[in-house]
């Protein structure tokens, strides 16, 4: 039995999300144009410190817009019943980690570099360090604003789900890692759906779960065989001896006129980093992005989507089976609804829950999705200019994965999204297929992937155990 959204209650939806739109449009807080003309030519190859409109570049020109032709049903007769989305957190300043390289690189610069050009006398001249330890992967304000558009564009995609009855009933459920700058994605979400109905009497919660959100820091497994395993990521160690990266580094040497040996990897990476810090957070083209072309960029793409593939996805199976957690919750989830739908109540209407780029590659690589059938290695880098693992696609900013669970005329369907667009399952043919389709698909998954199963190790060989 359906629960089909009454017309009076769909209309309010759609008026309230249209004046929510107003409401945006009009702020003067809210950067809803992206100027072209200020995107770098690196922008395309800063893997997970991409922008969100990089992925989708309509975005650009309006912030709140849905591609309806893109995103629809799978038939007239399919009603959404259910929808869990994973997302990563907004936009972030460095860590500190990262903060102490760019100072190192600021530094050299400042002191050594010396070329001629406009760009260096302008970092020299004009552009100050104005990054801080203490800012240390925080939130910016760009951030909040990824997680508050996509929260209206998703209540205008699906708004018999995210819905202002449904927030009030307490049917949208809201999970988060405990890292700050979850927290306060999640914060920024919640806080745009209560402003697209004006919901003022209600306060809402949210659930801080990090045996879901950051399973791999419970997974000795990975811990012990990936984390503190040196031998884990041989092969971005072994990149970082190619020819290739080191005709990056002689090129940021000789753009700075700088002496080779100055320039070590941890810089080279620093001055890239810093060029797409600049772009995301306050959508400048820098000066520092000079330092790069485009045949460097696509190197240090490959360097970044190496060390992911090794530390996070396909390199070692421990990566994609310490997200068994996540998994398994999506599905129970999945399931719940599945079966009260029959009863013609869902109880959990829409699920949010908002992690990292490493809560979502573990769970997207479990999954099958941007396997390649040529592994990522160091010495293939000539060879994968086609390869469909590529981060800045995947895991942007505010990246976010949406199962959506529908009751249609021949019965349940499931349609996957990743950061809004269609994505076809691995080895299933149909865009929304049958939901026990999916079921049948990873059914070794729903019995097998036991989580102690797979994360535990002998006590006498966890070196960290005691810590977790």
């Amino acid at each position: 039995m359906r629960q089909p959204l009454s017309k009076k209650s769909f209309f309010l939806t759609a008026f309230s999300i249209a004046l929510a739109r107003v409401s945006y449009c009009s702020s003067e807080n809210v950067q809803v144009v992206y100027p072209r003309r200020n995107i770098p030519a690196l922008a395309k190859y800063f893997g997970t410190k991409s922008r969100y409109e990089e992925v989708n570049p309509y975005l650009l020109d309006d912030i709140l817009a849905v591609n309806k032709s893109l995103l629809k049903p799978p038939s007239i007769d399919c009603i959404p019943v259910h929808l869990t989305a994973v997302i990563r957190h907004g936009t972030r300043y460095p860590t500190t980690k990262n903060v102490k390289k760019i100072q190192r690189l600021y530094d050299l610069v400042s002191r050594e570099a010396a070329n001629g050009e406009k760009w260096l006398h302008d970092i020299k001249t004009k552009w100050k360090m104005w990054y801080t330890e203490d800012m240390d992967g925080q939130l910016v304000e760009k951030g909040r604003d990824d997680h508050r558009h996509l929260a209206v564009r998703l209540a205008s995609l699906f708004p018999s789900l995210i819905s202002e009855e449904n927030l009030r009933s307490n049917r949208i459920k809201f999970i988060t890692s405990s890292k700050h700058r979850c927290v306060d994605s999640t914060v920024a979400f919640i806080e745009s759906m209560k402003n697209i109905w004006k919901v003022k009497d209600m306060d809402f919660s949210y659930e801080v779960n990090d045996q879901l959100m950051r399973f791999f820091d419970h997974c000795r497994r990975f811990i012990e065989d990936v984390e503190n395993n040196e031998m884990a990521l041989k092969e971005v160690d072994l990149f970082s001896s190619t020819a290739e990266m080191k005709e990056v580094q002689m090129n940021m040497a000789n753009r700075l006129q700088l002496q080779y040996s100055t320039i070590t990897p941890d810089l080279v990476e620093a001055a890239f980093y810093l060029c797409s810090y600049e772009f995301s957070i306050k959508s400048v083209n820098s000066p520092w992005c000079n330092i790069f072309d485009d045949v460097d960029a696509k190197v240090l793409e490959y360097a970044h989507d190496l060390k992911h593939y090794w530390k996070r996805s396909y390199g070692h199976d421990i990566n994609r089976k310490s997200s068994c957690p996540l998994f398994h919750d999506v599905f129970i989830r999945l399931d719940q609804a599945a079966h009260e739908i029959r009863f013609g109540h869902v109880t959990e209407a829409v699920t949010v829950q908002v992690g990292h780029a490493e809560t979502l590659l573990p769970l997207l690589s479990l999954m099958g999705f941007f396997k390649d059938e040529m592994p990522l290695t160091a010495d293939t880098f000539s060879l994968q200019g086609n390869r469909s693992f590529r981060t800045g696609h995947m895991l942007p900013y505010a990246a976010n994965l949406v199962f959506v669970l529908y009751d249609c005329g021949d019965g349940l369907r499931l349609q996957f999204l990743l950061n809004e667009r269609p994505l076809t399952f691995p080895s299933i043919g149909h865009s929304a297929p049958l939901y026990q389709t999916v079921r049948e698909h990873y059914r070794d998954l729903l019995e097998d992937c036991n989580f102690e199963k797979e994360c535990e190790l002998p006590k006498t060989s966890c070196s960290k155990c005691s810590e977790l």
